[in-house]
């Protein structure tokens, strides 16, 4: 068996024509779903990326007891089981975060891997001194613009996500005569900034000055303020990077044709979160209420002899893990929360009855894919993270030690941390109807309908063993 697992970052469903979105022409991730199961009820556990890369390896809800952090030495990767199975695993990745601090112990779980530098502000090219070039941008830091400086704008391959790719076929073509291996393939892409080749914004008739004075590809993590010319270009600036990202996953598809790879490979595409381009008023993620856009997301499996569709089954980022395990006949490990999709693929219509998700310290929200309750927390209870390995900046005098976590007796530090609500919350929690309101502008208040979901909440804690402090301050 061999299996490739495609992680694009960022990756907003409602632009895509197979889920019903029409801001941006993708014909082969359309070609990607035409071959494959398209999962009509995906959805996120923890956010944002590396919280979600956690869990993906682990197949464990992480934000209900730590925030960013590094892989722990307690916690099982899915890499570490494959290689005890004999499978090589290979990552290939242009997300620096691995490499930053939070990141750490990731990428030592595979048999090899490889990283691509300059995404975002990847510390990388050496430029010394001031290297700004936009009048208009506040965000990206001297990494970013010393890399921007130094590469050939118009060449797609002085791009990371290219280069991911580019690297993916020559996997494919090294090892096609090879068994037993999986790929996981990691492109930024579309994650911010939003750059690529000036000929993909053309494409989608971008009237923005490209001057790189200019420059608006990056907006601040707040409320929209630019006018609706701006917020335009922000949104056709990602849809580009989207076209371009689509345009090099082609060439990984047709290697995957030209060695009839489809005949004994499983292929699953997803992302970690979504991403907010103005809908709601917002940009970005993390800060604002936890909206389809960035919870509710795209998946795409194509197996051998499997039927091309769609299913409605609700699944989540923690199923990941046991899947790609469960594909290669290597053993789940006991501390797994996800549930392997196999029997999806098999044409069961129906896997969770509901599935968490949200940011450590913030809300708390659960789903049956169509309903959303999310319950806003105290934010005067004491809340806290744990770690084996705390980071430098982690403040020592704060720290407290002991075994905290029911699933492993291993000692922990824990710290202290911020319990928030999300901004411009209400004074209410929320519950909104998918079907009857899919933009979630009107919230049920119905004070028998919100306590069955709190008490399905209470349960769905349970048995994501959640500290005891998560119930005091969600009230409950």
């Amino acid at each position: 068996m061999k299996t490739v697992f495609i992680l694009m970052d960022s990756l907003n469903r409602h632009y895509l024509s197979f889920y019903g979105g029409s801001q941006v022409r993708t014909p082969n991730l359309d070609r990607l779903a035409a071959r494959g199961l398209v999962f009509d009820n995906h959805w996120s556990g923890s956010l944002p990326c590396m919280p979600a890369r956690k869990e993906i390896m682990t197949g464990r809800l992480n934000f209900l007891e730590t925030s960013w952090h590094q892989l722990e030495p307690y916690e099982v990767a899915y890499p570490e089981v494959l290689r005890k199975a004999g499978v090589h695993s290979h990552m290939i990745t242009d997300h620096y975060h691995y490499f930053h601090a939070g990141g750490e112990g990731y990428v030592d779980t595979f048999s090899t891997w490889e990283f691509i530098r300059g995404q975002e502000s990847d510390k990388w090219r050496p430029v010394v001194g001031p290297t700004r070039t936009s009048t208009l941008m506040e965000r990206g830091g001297a990494s970013y613009w010393g890399n921007r400086q130094l590469m050939d704008k118009e060449d797609d391959l002085a791009y990371p996500t290219p280069q991911c790719f580019q690297q993916a076929v020559e996997f494919l073509e090294i090892n096609k005569d090879a068994d037993d291996w999986h790929l996981q393939l990691e492109v930024f892409d579309p994650h911010e900034p939003f750059n690529c080749p000036q000929r993909y914004l053309d494409a989608l008739g971008d009237d923005w000055d490209p001057d790189p004075s200019q420059q608006f590809d990056w907006p601040n993590y707040e409320a929209v303020t630019q006018d609706e010319r701006t917020v335009k270009h922000v949104q056709t600036a990602y849809a580009a990077t989207l076209m371009m990202a689509d345009a090099w996953l082609g060439k990984f598809l047709d290697k995957m044709d030209e060695h009839d790879r489809w005949a004994d490979t499983t292929v699953i595409l997803t992302t970690d979160h979504g991403h907010l381009l103005g809908e709601h008023g917002y940009w970005a993620k993390n800060y604002m209420y936890d909206y389809q856009e960035l919870a509710h997301l795209p998946m795409i499996v194509a197996a051998p002899d499997l039927a091309p569709g769609r299913t409605s089954a609700l699944t989540t980022t923690i199923d990941l893990m046991p899947s790609i395990l469960d594909l290669h006949g290597a053993a789940i490990p006991a501390t797994t929360q996800g549930k392997s999709i196999r029997p999806v693929l098999g044409g069961a219509t129906t896997h969770h009855d509901y599935v968490l998700y949200g940011y450590h310290g913030k809300d708390v929200s659960i789903t049956d894919g169509r309903y959303t309750y999310t319950r806003q927390p105290d934010t005067d209870v004491p809340i806290w993270t744990y770690t084996a390995t705390p980071r430098r900046s982690q403040s020592t005098a704060e720290r407290e030690v002991g075994t905290y976590l029911p699933w492993t007796d291993w000692q922990l530090f824990r710290y202290p941390c911020a319990s928030r609500r999300h901004t411009d919350a209400p004074d209410h929690h929320l519950l909104y109807d998918l079907q009857a309101d899919p933009t979630q502008q009107s919230p049920i208040r119905d004070d028998a309908t919100e306590s069955v979901w709190a008490d399905r909440l209470r349960i769905a804690l349970q048995d994501a063993q959640a500290p005891d402090w998560q119930y005091t301050r969600l009230g409950l």
